[in-house]
């Protein structure tokens, strides 16, 4: 006996190895939220943490060892006989540190980070992973719609085929124990309902068994469908269907392939008889499978008790919860009869042989009902002298131990309480061939039930006797002629009202396998396959059955270029892998080329040794023409995709001009690092545009109408990444600037970050002369040496006109020249430590009628000029003191104007070469260090 601790008192498992007499307490250093048993090896256990990590145990909990670590919850698995070479394999769902998801398997005794394997290349879907029976699903999403993949005994993963539209918002696999999948879909179009698909052997091909299945939400918030799979009768199923807004009960005996209503009882529990003509009214049962394991549910089937179903239900022309009656089938729902006028929870007792029947917790009793005649007559025994709210009941297995544990509670307030019943007195002997009797299980009538006669042994109904274990349920299954209902439409194809599978308008039938080559053969569906485990033989099998037929020589056609993900989005420097599927044509005979589009390109002999897929590394940047040729003696065919390669911007940088003309074109210019190819989209939000401008190009050209301050923002998206930079630019009519340069002391402080220029403008607003604040704008320029440009702007309300308002521009700008000229404008930067602000140079652009140009080039021009403006300034400064400079003044001061009036001039076409501007610079300063170093 395993005992869990509260773990809001403390973390300990007790552990009991005899009977619970005594326990032994075992600290742990994790709470447990979920334990999992292996099937097999009964001292074997997972364990799952409330860290969301997972450890294993193999001596019944009294030592753990970490798993793995972010496992989700309840998508761990134990391995599966006969398919994992490993016992103690585990299946799990983990998620990587940046919050990817993956299917990880690795032994749980040895579980590092070398021995794990993944099974499927790629990233999953969050609480997709399913390993069940000979089946492993996973789940991945791209571009918003969902794929399903399935490995059919641990072989590669492989697409599920569905019908082409359905497009599935979600997917539930109920059923994998019969050789093939029953999954139930919701589709685009549905809210409330899903559609039930059945697969074939492998899991890949699906083709829809019901239409709009009813589903209802558990208490845990879960999708219930209502669907319920009889126990002991392979391919016998009862659905709830929803039919004109109406919800009705149907029945399958062969997988789905037929559906009919249920036929209601001919009388009462009083006899009286029942008007209830087909299909305007029938039976109706409740599937909900109880959450409480103690409780039967709202229907309840034994594989031990074949063709007896108990059911919640009412008749009438659809499924309701009011007027409820239970009622009882014993030839497998062919017919049926009314057991209790009030709901009940049923248990099978002794293999069915007995039914013992409770009133529904809700309500406190003291009797129960026990029927040996399969529900046609009960007996009402007391079991408790206190009416009692049953909570639920332990029926245990076994011929010598025939005891059933009622566990409930008097009343709300009162501790539960625990009845044992050991009802083997009620048998007399053991059974005996006499007891038994033969029941043909058939479907109205019709005895060959998944194409074969089953003959079924059952006890004696009102013989007291126990069942011995050894008891062969089946006595013979015959091999009926193979029929039409024993054939379902294949994938493809959709049934027609005269009952013939045709194929669906998105199909073609004469696709070819891709491996299909001259000289081998493939299988041409005849639009129909048998359904999975049916036993028919002969008869229309052959009409039927997919035919063999020699695969032809033909030219390639359909081919298909895709990446193993279907995205055209990759990351610089990581494996892409390609795809290339042919749809028809000799693939063994077809050559196949495949370029890259960066100027590498692979060939190979045959389609075969690409299945695998195609794996190339992009080392650049950019959006590249991936093609594919196959090509046969007898033709050819080709095939394109255009990857965007990405990698991540780090930086961004908006270049604009501070103060425009209104009503001139300015060019606005993104730069971004590192430098992309085509790949990169930019948003430009200009002023209170609620709707940006969209452009590949990293440079658009706007023309501002209205004065004032204007806020302009780009974006630039790179891949799953967004960066952004904004600028203000004030709009004037006209303005006046003036170029400013500082004390090299501002350089060794100079971080040339934006913040920092912000905050460095906003000081020298400060420590110019008393001008309006609103009048003045300062932009701090990238890069050392520092440099600045101060603008002049008109007063917001020109009431004097502009001719009077530039005369005032031009007595302000002079006030401002001399104070800059007599060093009488500086501002500190730390204590001690003073920046003075010089005038480099009186720009004459903004007041003539002209565009204003200021590009990325020209920046660059304008911050070489500052350096020389710079330079100069400190060779006048110190000329006096070293008479040779100025002669090297004197010999490039021609050189010099020449440059500077470049820039400043308005045709925007350089006297010089940027190259020979760098090249006359770089002597500068070589000269002017040469001097400094000699003098």
């Amino acid at each position: 006996i395993m005992v869990l601790t509260d773990p809001e008192f403390e973390s300990s498992i007790l552990i009991s190895s005899d009977e619970g007499a005594s326990y032994q307490k075992y600290r742990l250093n994790f709470f447990v939220l979920s334990l999992l048993f292996h099937h097999t090896q009964e001292d074997w256990a997972l364990a799952y943490s409330h860290d969301q990590k997972l450890y294993s145990s193999f001596d019944f909990g009294r030592k753990w060892q970490l798993v793995h670590e972010r496992v989700t919850p309840n998508r761990f698995y134990w391995s599966v006989t006969g398919l994992d070479k490993e016992l103690d394999l585990v299946h799990m769902e983990a998620h990587t540190p940046d919050g990817h998801c993956q299917y990880v398997t690795c032994r749980a005794q040895a579980c590092s980070e070398s021995s794990r394997t993944y099974p499927f290349s790629g990233y999953i879907e969050t609480n997709s992973l399913v390993v069940q029976d000979e089946y492993v699903f996973v789940q991945v999403t791209t571009t918003g719609r969902a794929s399903y993949y399935v490995s059919y005994q641990r072989e590669p993963f492989v697409c599920i085929k569905i019908p082409k539209y359905s497009l599935p918002k979600d997917m539930h696999i109920v059923s994998t124990d019969q050789g093939q999948v029953f999954t139930a879909v919701q589709e685009w179009n549905q809210n409330d309902t899903y559609n039930l698909y059945i697969s074939d052997t492998r899991g890949i091909y699906f083709t829809l068994a019901l239409e709009n299945v009813r589903t209802s939400r558990g208490l845990g918030g879960n999708s219930m469908i209502d669907l319920y799979e009889v126990a002991g009768i392979e391919g016998m199923l009862i659905a709830n269907r929803k039919v004109e807004n109406q919800v009705k009960t149907y029945i399958t005996y062969n997988k789905g392939r037929d559906w009919r209503l249920l036929q209601a009882p001919a009388t009462d529990l009083a006899g009286n008889p029942i008007h209830c003509v087909l299909p305007f009214c029938s039976l109706h049962l409740q599937l909900q499978m109880s959450e409480n394991p103690y409780l039967s549910g709202s229907i309840s089937t034994k594989s031990l008790a074949p063709g007896v179903i108990v059911a919640t239900g009412n008749i009438g022309s659809e499924l309701s919860y009011n007027n409820v009656a239970m009622f009882i089938s014993s030839d497998a729902g062919n017919n049926w009869r009314q057991i209790f006028e009030e709901e009940h929870n049923v248990w099978f007792l002794d293999k069915g042989g007995a039914l013992v029947a409770v009133k529904q917790p809700t309500v406190p009793t003291r009797h129960l009902w026990i029927s040996f005649d399969e529900g046609r007559q009960w007996t009402r025994h007391s079991f408790s002298a206190m009416p009692l709210f049953v909570d639920g009941v332990l029926v245990e297995a076994g011929v010598e131990n025939q005891i059933m544990t009622f566990f409930g509670h008097f009343s709300h307030r009162s501790e539960w309480q625990l009845i044992k019943i050991d009802y083997k007195s009620i048998f007399t002997r053991r059974c005996t061939e006499g007891d038994y009797q033969t029941w043909h299980l058939h479907n109205q009538g019709e005895p060959c039930i998944m194409g074969q006669k089953q003959i079924y042994m059952k006890r004696r109904p009102g013989n007291y006797c126990v069942v011995g274990w050894d008891n062969s349920r089946i006595l013979s299954a015959e091999p009926c002629i193979c029929r039409a209902h024993d054939f379902e439409c294949d994938y493809g194809f959709d049934r027609r009202g005269d009952g013939n599978c045709l194929p669906a308008f998105w199909f073609n039938p004469s696709t070819l396998s891709r491996s299909c080559s001259q000289g081998q053969n493939y299988l041409n569906s005849t639009g129909y396959r048998k359904v999975v485990a049916n036993n028919c033989t002969k008869g229309v099998k052959e009409m039927y059955t997919a035919r063999k037929q020699q695969c032809l020589n033909r030219p390639p056609r359909g081919l298909v270029l895709t990446t193993h993900d279907n995205k055209l989005t990759a990351n610089m420097g990581s494996n892409v892998t390609f795809l290339v599927r042919l749809e028809e044509g000799d693939s063994m005979r077809t050559n196949i080329q495949l370029d890259f589009g960066d100027g590498t390109a692979v060939s190979y002999s045959n389609l075969s040794w690409t299945q695998e897929g195609i794996r190339h590394v992009y080392r650049s940047a950019g959006i590249f023409r991936v093609t594919t040729l196959a090509e046969n003696s007898l033709g050819f065919d080709t095939s394109s995709l255009h990857l965007h390669v990405t990698c991540p911007v780090e930086h961004i940088q908006l270049l604009a001009p501070y103060v425009v003309i209104k009503n001139k074109e300015v060019n606005l210019t993104a730069v971004v690092w590192p430098s992309h190819f085509r790949t990169l989209t930019y948003f430009w939000w200009l002023g209170n545009n609620t709707e940006p401008i969209i452009t590949l190009d990293s440079s658009i050209s706007h023309t501002f109408s209205t004065e004032g301050m204007v806020t302009v923002t780009v974006q630039v998206s790179s891949g799953d990444s967004i960066l952004q930079d904004t600028r203000s630019i004030a709009i004037q009519e006209f303005f006046k600037s003036l170029l400013l340069s500082f004390s090299p002391n501002l350089d060794e402080a100079n971080p040339d970050i934006p913040e920092w220029r912000q905050d460095v403008g906003r000081v020298i607003k400060k420590a110019v002369a008393d001008i309006p604040e609103e009048q003045l704008l300062v932009a701090v320029f990238p890069g050392i040496p520092t440099a600045a440009e101060l603008f002049l702007l008109p007063p917001r309300n020109q009431s004097d006109g502009r001719k009077r308002t530039e005369e005032d521009l031009e007595q302000i700008s002079e006030i401002l020249v001399n104070a800059l000229n007599q060093i009488s404008v500086e501002f500190e930067l730390k204590p001690g430590s003073q920046v003075i602000v010089y005038i480099t140079q009186l720009t004459l652009a903004p007041l003539v009628d002209s565009i204003p140009r200021h590009s990325s080039s020209a920046m660059l021009m304008l911050l070489s000029v500052v350096f020389l403006g710079l330079a100069v300034f400190l060779i006048y400064k110190f000329k006096r003191k070293i008479p040779w400079i100025n002669i090297y003044a004197e010999v490039n001061h021609e050189k010099e104007q020449e440059m500077i009036s470049t820039v400043g001039q308005n045709d925007a076409t350089p006297k010089i070469t940027l190259n020979e501007f760098s090249t006359q610079k770089e002597l500068m300063e070589k000269e002017l260090e040469a001097c400094a170093k000699r003098e």
